[in-house]
């Protein structure tokens, strides 16, 4: 990852002192997962530029321990291990944490005083509306300049990837700079490499503050950075300016306990009772939730007696300590035989998953990388094969009705399918493994557009 800092102010050398850095040496750091190297690639008195590179070294990345910025969440099951843009925020605040104070010991006139600079990204990544880069900087002064960066330079037709080439100029002081991409990096990529903490709240609202109270996004800002509604909840009751109606996106304020954008709540909570329902019709008694989040549908299951042995599957091990929190396992003992919470990922195959009855994947494989799913689908259908698969997604023809109608629903998804996308992958993976496929409507149904979410019912073909 690269950034550089430019600035025309005259001396543009004294941009050394602000960032506390020489521009005749090269700074090397070392990071838990890698290194970063600070060096000046131009320092004349009518520009200078000051470069931050940061290497990831995959070795350190695994090794790091785990817990704080210092180690990833999930080295070995992540298959999304390189949060770029929480990487290059700790690498900043690690290379440049005097200058993110605002004091310069040499020129202190000059930390207080807005400079011309023109930040620049060359690849950062950029998950949601392709406007999220602007709606994020532009209130705060800069103009915003995004260049999408297509999967493959040889073959556009392929598509662009979720990476943008991101220029911003404006007029600002640089602590100020620094801040606004310490908070904002990670915000562009909804994802951090490290376990998010209590401590995540006083870091948002020490770097936001002066600037995110009054922010029109703070909500989405906040939601992405946080992730957590519990830590969401806190950081919202100690930003002091009141909600301006209208400024946050719709969807987008008040994240569900998965970390997930949330649909409307009668929408989540039929799906989920759809879902329940459909896994007791097929008879299973053995269900495996995949992809089971803060465990809402595996409470659902609980209530039934049918069900003799449920397990929970997430990626995400905050995730897990919720659910077992709210399935109440600690408080009830007799549970535990019958409710396992197991940490992993569906990007491996995994021998713990086989044997079950019934298994769930609802609204999961919109957030995966398109590339991945082929090795879901071998993992789920292939290898550990349950009795019966049940799959919900987003309709993406749907989102047409929208009062702000928009590509992607939520900003955490990957993709999205039309109801003919998703009808050619379900038809083609049963037929791959072995199943038949049945679908079903689930909540508001448009005569044009159809279900606001599609349903796909695999069932184990007979021999």
């Amino acid at each position: 990852m690269l950034l550089t800092i430019t600035t025309t102010h005259a001396p543009a050398t004294d941009l050394g002192f602000l960032l506390m850095k020489h521009p005749e040496r090269v700074l090397e750091r070392p990071l838990p997962f890698g290194k970063s190297l600070v060096f000046y690639p131009e320092a004349k008195a009518e520009r200078t530029t000051a470069a931050l590179l940061v290497e990831v070294d995959p070795v350190a990345l695994s090794r790091a321990p785990a817990g704080g910025e210092a180690g990833t969440l999930e080295p070995y099951v992540n298959d999304r291990p390189y949060a770029s843009g929480s990487f290059l925020a700790v690498a900043l605040r690690d290379a440049f944490g005097t200058a993110m104070t605002g004091q310069s010991r040499d020129r202190p006139d000059l930390a207080a005083t807005p400079l011309p600079l023109i930040l620049e990204l060359p690849c950062v990544a950029a998950r949601g509306q392709p406007d999220l880069p602007a709606r994020l900087f532009e209130p705060l002064g800069y103009e915003v300049e995004v260049t999408p960066l297509p999967l493959d330079p040889q073959f556009p037709e392929w598509g662009e990837r979720p990476y943008v080439q991101l220029t911003l100029r404006g007029t600002v002081r640089v602590a100020e700079a620094l801040r606004h991409l310490y908070v904002l990096l990670p915000v562009l990529d909804g994802k951090k490499h490290y376990f998010i903490s209590d401590d995540e709240v006083e870091k948002l609202l020490r770097h936001g503050q002066g600037w995110l109270e009054a922010h029109p996004d703070r909500d989405l800002i906040t939601a992405r950075y946080l992730r957590f509604r519990g830590l969401v909840t806190q950081a919202r009751a100690r930003l002091t300016v009141p909600d301006e109606p209208g400024t946050a996106e719709p969807g987008l304020a008040e994240p569900p306990e998965s970390g997930e954008l949330p649909p409307p709540p009668r929408l989540h909570d039929e799906r989920l009772d759809a879902v329940a329902r459909l896994l007791e019709q097929s008879g299973a008694r053995r269900v495996l939730d995949l992809g089971c989040g803060e465990g809402k549908l595996l409470r659902r299951l609980l209530k039934v007696g049918q069900f003799r042995e449920l397990v929970g599957v997430d990626l995400s091990a905050r995730s897990l300590e919720i659910a077992a929190d709210k399935l109440h396992l600690q408080e009830r003992p007799e549970l535990r035989e019958r409710v396992k919470l197991l940490h992993g990922s569906l990007a491996y195959p995994d021998s713990r998953l086989k044997g079950f009855d019934a298994a769930a994947l609802v609204e999961v494989i919109e957030h995966l990388e398109p590339h991945r799913l082929a090795t879901l689908t071998q993992n789920v259908l292939g290898f550990a094969r349950p009795g019966t698969l049940v799959v919900t997604t987003p309709n993406r023809e749907y989102n047409a009705t929208f009062e702000e109608p928009r590509t992607l629903r939520h900003a955490d998804h990957r993709f999205e399918w039309t109801r003919a996308e998703f009808q050619t992958w379900a038809q083609a993976a049963a037929e791959g493994y072995g199943y038949t496929v049945a679908f079903h409507d689930l909540g508001e149904v448009h005569p044009e557009y159809g279900p606001i979410t599609q349903l796909a019912l695999f069932s184990l073909a007979q021999a």
